[in-house]
């Protein structure tokens, strides 16, 4: 018996444009990127859609990683030895490789959003934008699991092609 939770179908509202050309070298996230400036095009059809963001100086992008292989459910993340569960991780390879970004929005031209602090590899496909508030967004966290003793290497860890197709 098939149900409306066996697939679902997205459709990109737009391209990410960065000076990351390969997935190699690219930073692992967001806050590691300080100062990488780059852009999204959003499709025309979409555009009316960008009224007010203009007003925001923070939005998250949500996103297809294209490049990423077929998830398996243990990896080893970028900045660990051991294996963890894949939904214990941010690794791209994912079951829905589905990824996450808050950067820094600079201006909004037209249809197409200038923005740095980008961790994201040039023409990855868009799927949402929404608008980060700190009141939303910023919790207080108690534990980091496997990445607690680990965190302190994300400013020299960058992709290495190890979850590319």
């Amino acid at each position: 018996m098939s149900s409306s939770l066996d697939y679902i179908c997205f459709k990109p509202i737009g391209i990410i444009h960065s000076p990351f050309k390969k997935t190699n070298g690219t930073p692992i996230q967001a806050s590691a990127a300080d100062g990488v400036k780059g852009t999204v095009e959003v499709f025309e059809e979409y555009a009316e859609g960008l009224s007010g963001l203009e007003d925001f100086s923070h939005i998250i992008l949500l996103y297809h990683f294209n490049l990423s292989k077929k998830a398996p459910l243990k990896v080893r993340p970028y900045m660990d030895k051991e294996e963890h569960g894949v939904f214990a991780t941010r690794a791209p390879s994912r079951p829905n490789p589905i990824g996450i970004s808050t950067v820094r929005l600079l201006e909004v031209k037209d249809n197409l959003l200038y923005i740095q602090d980008m961790d994201i590899v040039d023409g990855t496909p868009l799927l949402d934008i929404k608008p980060y508030v700190p009141e939303f967004d910023i919790r207080h966290v108690e534990k980091k699991g496997w990445l607690e003793n680990n965190i302190h290497k994300l400013d020299k860890a960058k992709d290495d092609g190890r979850f590319r197709k």
